[in-house]
């Protein structure tokens, strides 16, 4: 097996590496209405080391937001890539309304009015120091389909205008993502993916489309790690200490008290299976993705180097086996 694996981002034929960089928690401390929708503090010098040691290990699919840490994760990539753009493929979302200083959130309900998708994208290419972004992804789940018509055709435009590659929408939407696709330079659709939760029919979509199916929270916010204990507490500016409040069908890691205790007992019945071959838990978590679809993309965050050399170590071991997944399945739906 070759030492990186590779996948294509879909119809553009972008090669990336099976799996990217997320850099949401690298934004450091963001809130709405002093609610944290951040991962606690950072060290930015951690941070660019840990970035530049994913592309070392030969991480090349770097996703963030223009919201994460309210464009601070943004700026860190931009430093990052200064003489090696040729060598990275960035991915970078639209549509949460923020305010850069103080960092905070001012609207999940966002824009996404072609004024609005203009001068973010102005404002992206600035913090990001680059002339184009290859994956421009539309960051409001909720959209309705209706109003994503002129978005769709505005996102069009900036791939003529060479702002962007291609585009995508990050939504756990199977009617919006399929609204989406029929756009020519659509190429990916993220969505919730691991172990626990996620939207299958939306995997199945981008097989069918030749979509990339990018994979958020592909380590279940940190439980897949096998870190946590039912008497973990979070941080007060850490989004998982409030992420209960905002559960749906497919965030379902977190409660109150802490870790999910069903979770936990599920991740205990399947540790030996995930770990098989020498893996950590991590790395077996993401493997599991890869084995599900082959157009997966996982897109574990980080904070340390550490995190990110045993993410990449995923890449050496490749997927599951088929024989893994099913028992995997087989002792889920048990314990369901």
């Amino acid at each position: 097996m070759e030492k990186t694996l590779k996948r294509k981002l879909g119809r553009s034929g972008i090669e990336v590496s099976a799996m990217g960089l997320g850099c949401w928690a690298i934004g450091g401390p963001i809130a709405i209405q002093g609610m944290p929708i951040g991962w606690s503090t950072v060290d930015d010098n951690e941070s660019l080391n840990a970035l530049k040691r994913g592309i070392d290990l030969g991480i090349n699919f770097l996703d963030t937001a223009d919201v994460y840490g309210g464009g601070h994760s943004e700026k860190l990539v931009g430093q990052v890539i200064k003489g090696k753009r040729d060598k990275v493929v960035i991915a970078t979302k639209f549509g949460i309304t923020f305010n850069e200083e103080p960092k905070e959130i001012t609207s999940f309900d966002g824009d996404a009015t072609p004024a609005y998708i203009r001068k973010a994208v102005e404002d992206s290419l600035s913090r990001l120091q680059t002339d184009y972004i290859d994956l421009y992804q539309l960051h409001l789940n909720q959209l309705p389909v209706d109003k994503a018509a002129e978005t769709k055709d505005t996102l069009e435009e900036l791939v003529k205008e060479g702002k962007i590659k291609c585009y995508g929408w990050s939504t756990d939407f199977l009617d919006r993502a399929a609204f989406f696709e029929k756009g020519k330079n659509c190429a990916a659709i993220q969505h919730v993916m691991n172990v626990f939760s996620g939207n299958l029919d939306i995997v199945q979509l981008c097989e069918e489309k030749n979509l990339a199916s990018i994979n958020r929270t592909p380590l279940a916010m940190g439980l897949l790690t096998g870190k946590f204990t039912a008497d973990t507490k979070f941080p007060a500016d850490d989004v998982r200490s409030i992420s209960h409040m905002f559960k749906d069908d497919v965030n379902i890691f977190f409660e109150e008290s802490g870790p999910s205790k069903v979770l936990l007992d599920k991740l205990e019945a399947i540790r030996e299976i995930l770990k098989s071959g020498g893996r950590t838990l991590a790395q077996g978590a993401l493997a599991w993705l890869w084995a599900r679809s082959g157009n997966t993309i996982p897109i574990p965050g980080f904070k340390t180097v550490k995190q990110v050399e045993e993410n990449a170590g995923a890449l050496q071991f490749g997927p599951l086996t088929k024989g893994q997944m099913e028992e995997i399945d087989s002792i889920l739906k048990l314990e369901a």
